[in-house]
């Protein structure tokens, strides 16, 4: 069938020219010192659902308006993730293949039989027990910086979390766990020239992360535990067990956005109250507030920027008729900002209320399955920090990833100043 989506190509649009004078949204260099939120902005502005170019010549569909990432994300008849996988920067036609097997790159039904798989990791009562074990967790992380005085607070604090709980529920060795950060790193950043990644790109690194998943499946199946990865060796989906693959691919998305995710969240955060300090010296005042202050760390700094679906067939969106095969790019991070949603969308305000973010993806199947755990973590290291810390000072540059998918930060040298009367 010798399409024209099979080919990688969208139809002609006669009603739509492709791209804006100046913008390209898809060069890793122009994230490298922010988000470009002033672009973002100019496009709600005059072309909010915008025909973007790639380079080999197709295009694809740039949403930046709140109202418009909310649709997409849950309708996913009509906008696959499927069909050509949720990445944007996606690979050929044989990698795409595999990726589909990815609880990510799915659509329901089979999306949703394969998610009730770990559902049960990620349920209230199951948050509810973790949340001493986290918070003992945040405050040996805490006092720990504090001991050193001065610290990368993206290595020191914010990496450390997310890592050692995922690893926990998947049941990984303690000392295999600085491995995994490493994997992850590679996978996410492999064409950062300045990357954290120190391997030989995404590609080995993926391997070795399969490597390892199947030598630990191979002794949960002898020997079961209470892990992720047991449940994951012994459940059956249609009455068969998860291929060596379909197990794979289910711990790497487990693994990586596992940590990955919430440490940017974390270290975006603190950058934020730093670039906002009376908002640190507020959360000093009001604690309560702390539950509201994540909410607005998720949504000023959204991690993911943005994911992909395809069309299945021709609708209207904002006025422009897209066409079965055409991909559509839900950028979070530009609906984030929205002002028809958001209030003085360019102010960091930790007692924003109400806050209806789409930094875990804008509802439907593909919400994101650890946002209470995400939720969690970053709320106790943020009590934590707070309990413990009297003044945090930069006393260095960030240094942001060179990402056009991950808004991170590679960087962030601080000085702790412990607070008075600390326990």
């Amino acid at each position: 069938m010798g399409t024209e989506m099979e080919r990688g190509r969208s139809m002609p649009h006669p009603d739509a020219e492709v791209g804006l004078a100046g913008v390209d949204l898809l060069d890793p260099d122009g994230y490298v010192s922010g988000v470009p939120h002033e672009l973002f902005a100019r496009l709600r502005r005059e072309a909010p659902v915008l025909r973007h170019p790639l380079p080999d010549g197709s295009a694809f569909w740039v949403l930046t308006r709140h109202r418009d990432v909310a649709r997409v994300s849950r309708d996913w008849a009509t906008f696959s993730s499927e069909r050509r996988t949720a990445l944007l920067n996606e690979p050929p036609e044989e990698g795409k293949r595999e990726l589909r097997m990815m609880l990510l790159n799915m659509d329901p039904p089979r999306h949703g039989r394969l998610r009730s798989l770990v559902n049960r990791g990620f349920t209230s009562r199951m948050i509810e027990r973790l949340t001493e074990p986290v918070r003992r967790l945040c405050a040996t992380i805490v006092a720990a910086a504090l001991d050193r005085g001065e610290c990368d607070f993206v290595a020191q604090i914010a990496a450390p979390l997310p890592l050692q709980v995922i690893a926990e529920m998947l049941g990984i060795p303690e000392g295999d766990r600085r491995q995994i950060y490493e994997w992850s790193d590679q996978m996410l950043l492999g064409h950062d020239p300045e990357g954290r990644g120190t391997g030989e790109g995404p590609g080995r690194a993926s391997a070795a992360m399969f490597a390892y998943a199947n030598e630990l499946a191979r002794r949960r199946r002898l020997h079961p535990q209470d892990d992720l990865v047991s449940v994951l060796v012994q459940a059956e989906v249609d009455g068969e067990r998860l291929t060596e693959l379909e197990f794979d691919l289910f711990f790497l998305l487990l693994a990586v956005a596992g940590n990955e995710t919430t440490r940017n969240a974390i270290a975006g955060g603190m950058l934020a109250l730093l670039e906002h300090p009376e908002q640190w010296r507020r959360l000093q005042a009001v604690p309560s507030l702390v539950p509201r202050a994540v909410e607005e760390i998720l949504r000023w700094v959204t991690p993911v920027m943005h994911f992909q679906r395809t069309a299945t067939r021709e609708v209207e969106l904002g006025g422009h008729r897209i066409s079965a095969g055409d991909r559509v790019a839900m950028y979070y991070v530009a609906a984030n900002r929205d002002e028809a949603v958001f209030e003085e969308p360019g102010r960091f305000d930790v007692a924003r209320w109400p806050n209806e973010h789409l930094a875990f993806g804008g509802g439907g199947p593909h919400f994101c399955l650890g946002a209470p755990l995400a939720r969690l973590e970053i709320r106790l290291m943020l009590e934590e920090l707070l309990r413990q810390v009297g003044e945090v000072e930069q006393v260095g540059p960030a240094r942001r990833l060179r990402s056009n998918f991950i808004n991170g930060l590679r960087e962030l040298p601080v000085r702790l100043v412990p607070r008075a009367g600390r326990l």
